[in-house]
């Protein structure tokens, strides 16, 4: 079956980076947007930010632009999460998630995607 696994989660202090990556398998990856979201501590699931089947379009959520950026690479079947700049308010379980693309622009709303990882824990202390 499908699999998307998330890594590179972990402690880190106010102010640091962190690279998330997303190992995808088990589909043909570059048909699908991947897109991240997060869950903080007692708060809904939201949207980080996602990336294009080629890579080619990238969307953001206005609490992360201009701090954190999402790649991709289609001949390992992976996607990344660089954070930069964090603050406590980044604080959750982040999830990858596989979105078959259908010709269609990446979305951001979390129940257009059909795949999904089991999440990362990112902490950041203040």
């Amino acid at each position: 079956q499908v699999q998307l696994v998330e890594s590179g989660g972990g402690l880190v202090q106010a102010g640091g980076s962190l690279r998330l990556s997303c190992t995808v398998s088990r589909l043909t990856f570059s048909r699908y947007h991947i897109g991240w979201f997060r869950r903080a501590p007692g708060k809904e699931r939201e949207f980080v930010g996602v990336i294009s089947w080629n890579g080619g379009t990238t969307y953001y959520a206005d609490s992360v632009k201009g701090r954190f950026t999402i790649s991709r690479d289609n001949a390992e079947n992976m996607v990344y999460l660089q954070m930069n700049s964090l603050t406590q308010w980044d604080t959750g379980v982040y999830y990858c998630a596989a979105d078959l693309h259908y010709g269609l622009a990446p979305k951001q709303r979390d129940y257009d995607y059909e795949y999904w990882g089991q999440g990362t824990q990112v902490t950041v202390a203040s």
